[in-house]
Formats: structure tokens, sequence, C-alpha cells
């Protein structure tokens, strides 16, 4: 029944109007099968019903393309791109296969640093928590005291209370931190192929799918002086353009808050440095005469296919959709 709300959304909406909006969704990892420390993550088949739904309801436009388009007038009813941010090696190995077999575009948004064994500071996090062989560590180094890690719940519920506190810390506070964590959690052996390697970059690009920077090492913009930012956008940028051989003008603010993580200096650079659109994560859509350097993204966060796409559809038309609460 909600699919076929969903369809009737999108078929009222399909006569060109002089106010067609942009969605741009929004995605990090697709992941081979259901994770069990976090079930509600996109898997690959999960991943397949979503593009064939899109490909189904939308105009999926490459982002480059939907930018200028937006920009000009000219876009489609039910315009729509997909982006994926941070370079995790999934992205091509079981993403792209999904994207080619629906015939769909999507631009990724590579932070250089750390392709070819880098780890994320997240993923650190994540990892430690994940592996530990400890029922309850002691991470008053983070001011959280003892944290329970006996079972899927509490590692969970840990890692939810150890990242905020890492996030907002300055590059240095942070690798002392994720050391502390890392032995606090008893030195587990962590993954050095979570992000991609360069060929797979490269993969992509030949595969007809835009590459995005998204700086080098993913930092809070705001918490950087003006130079080091500035250093970060132009050099993700350029390694991008020297890896690919070809122009990078796409660029995704990294953890993408508006005001929070990144402001209107770091929107002046990205025009400096000749982008020519940029996305966050603040959500909504996009309509002629909007920023392009500001572009919102909207991914329903419902793990029921027809709920995720009543509310995608109810995103571009800018209708409020009840939420849906997420189990545990």
């Amino acid at each position: 029944m909600l699919l076929c709300l969903a369809a009737r959304a999108a078929s009222t909406a399909a006569a060109p109007r002089a106010d067609a909006c942009l969605g741009i969704l929004i995605f990090h990892r697709v992941l081979a099968r259901p994770d069990p420390l976090f079930p509600h993550e996109v898997d690959a088949a999960r991943f397949d019903r979503m593009m064939a739904a899109v490909k189904r309801t939308f105009n999926v436009l490459p982002l480059a393309q939907a930018a200028a388009r937006l920009r000009d007038g000219s876009l489609p009813p039910r315009a729509l791109s997909i982006t994926f941010d941070d370079g995790y090696a999934d992205n091509e190995s079981i993403a792209l296969p999904v994207l080619q077999r629906h015939q769909l575009p999507a631009t990724f948004f590579v932070s250089t640093g750390f392709l070819d064994g880098g780890r994320m500071w997240n993923d650190t996090v994540i990892e430690c928590l994940r592996h530990t062989d400890r029922d309850t560590i002691d991470l008053e180094c983070l001011g959280l005291g003892l944290v329970a890690t006996a079972s899927l719940t509490h590692r969970r519920a840990a890692i939810a209370r150890v990242i905020p506190v890492v996030k907002y810390m300055d590059l240095q506070a942070r690798e002392a931190a994720l050391q502390a964590l890392h032995v606090a959690c008893h030195k587990p052996v962590l993954s050095r192929a979570l992000m991609m390697q360069r060929a797979q970059v490269q993969a992509l690009h030949r595969a007809g799918m835009e590459i995005g920077a998204h700086t080098v090492n993913h930092p809070i913009l705001t918490a950087l002086a003006d130079p080091v930012a500035r250093q970060e956008l132009a050099v993700g940028r350029d390694e991008l353009q020297q890896l690919i051989d070809a122009p990078v003008k796409s660029l995704a603010y990294p953890n993408g808050g508006p005001d929070t993580d990144y402001d209107r200096r770091h929107v002046a650079m990205a025009r400096d440095l000749g982008f020519l659109q940029a996305v966050s994560t603040a959500a909504g859509v996009s309509r002629r005469g909007d920023d392009v350097f500001q572009l919102p993204r909207f991914t329903p966060w419902d793990p029921g296919l027809a709920r995720w796409m009543v509310r995608l559809v109810m995103n571009q038309r800018k209708v409020r959709f009840k939420a849906a609460s997420v189990p545990d």
C-alpha cells in the first residue's frame, strides 16, 4: 500500500514544473551482508531493492549535470542524484555493480588520506569496540568511566557515546584518544581494508561515475585555521585529479553540517578553488536560485523499502510524513 502511495505521489509530480527540485541521496557504505552490530546499515540486497525503486520513480542525473540544470532551470521533474561519502572499498566492489545493473550514475566523494590501507577515525572507534575481548572497558581517558561491552547492544551504545566525544577534537588530540581507546580495548587487530585502493577510484571513474573531493584527512573545517582548511580542500582535489587524470569539480564538506562543520569561509574557498558545486549534510531539496555550493542531501532511515520510498517522495514534494520508529 505504501509503495502504491509513493507511485501515485510521484506520478502527480510528473509534469514539468518551473519549481522542479533536486533531491540528493547520501550513502557511505554498502555492506556485503547485514552487520549484526548495525543491522540497519545498508547491505547489498537492500541497496539493490532501493536502486530498483529509485530507477522506477525518479529521473536520476549525475550530480554535476543536475547542479548545472538546477542553475539554468532545466531540471526534469523528480530529479535525483546519488552520492557516496568517504571512499569505502565496498563502494567499488559492491555498490558499483548494483548501480551498473540499474544503469544509474553516482558521485563518489573520496578523502584521499585514507586510500591504500588507511582507516577513518570513526571506524577505529567502531572496530576497537566491535573486536574487544573485554566485557567492560575503562574509558576514563575520554571522561566516560567504565563502559559495558559484553553484548552487541552494549557495544552499540558504547560506540554512540564515544564518537561524539572524539568527533570535534583536533587531529592531535583525536589521535591520542584513539590510541588510548585501542589500549583500553586490549589492542584488537583492526582492519586496513575498509577504504578504497587507488585502483578502485580509477575503476569507478572508468565506469563513468563522477569522482568528487572530500578533503585529505576529513577534518572538521571550522576547527582549522583558514590556510590549513584551504589546503585540505585543494590538495584533496589535486590528488584525485592526478589519480583519475580528469577535472574534479564537485566537493562534499566533511561531516557537512552548515555553520558547525563548515561555514561561509569554506564556501568561498570552494568557489575560489574552482569547484562548480558542493554538498552538505543538511536535509532537504534544492530549487532554482538556491546556493549550489550548499546543496542539501537526504536519505530516509526507514528499514522497510515501502516507507523509505514514501518518505523520499514526500521529501521531494516537501510534504511531511509521520516518522517511523527505528528498533534498537
